[in-house]
């Protein structure tokens, strides 16, 4: 089992067939562990090895656009504001962010590189700057 960082290929045809709308659809982050197995081919939100724990809700976390849909260069690219789990006990090596307005279509797949670990403290997910080079999506 193995959590690979991707763009999920299902969102890229969503996209070219106008099913995702970032300024009207509700995205969310949810959060795995090391027995997850996410990737490019991964299609929607599913509970199977999502973390459990104090302070985690399943599901995950509601995500809030930060940086609408705009461009530099030839490269298109959107972003998120960070997002927090509050004095949460939890392990995690991965998420996924899926579009819950869209039967929980699947967007992206993060892979940690390790397990993450809060105790009894905030759990954060920072995502990179928004720019044609950092942002979290983007289309070159």
């Amino acid at each position: 089992m193995a959590i690979t960082q991707a763009m999920c290929t299902s969102f890229k045809v969503d996209l070219l067939e106008g099913d995702q709308d970032f300024d009207v659809d509700t995205f969310k982050i949810a959060l795995y562990t090391s027995s997850a197995t996410l990737d490019a081919s991964t299609t929607a939100y599913s509970a199977t090895n999502e973390v459990s724990g104090t302070g985690y809700i399943a599901g995950g976390n509601t995500l809030t656009v930060s940086t609408t849909p705009t461009s530099s260069g030839t490269t298109a690219y959107i972003s998120f504001s960070n997002t927090t789990w509050s004095t949460a006990t939890i392990t995690a090596r991965g998420a996924l962010i899926y579009n819950s307005s869209k039967a929980n279509a699947a967007v992206a797949v993060l892979d940690f590189g390790s397990d993450k670990t809060s105790t009894a403290g905030d759990f954060t997910i920072q995502f990179p700057t928004a720019d044609a080079s950092n942002a979290i999506i983007r289309i070159a």
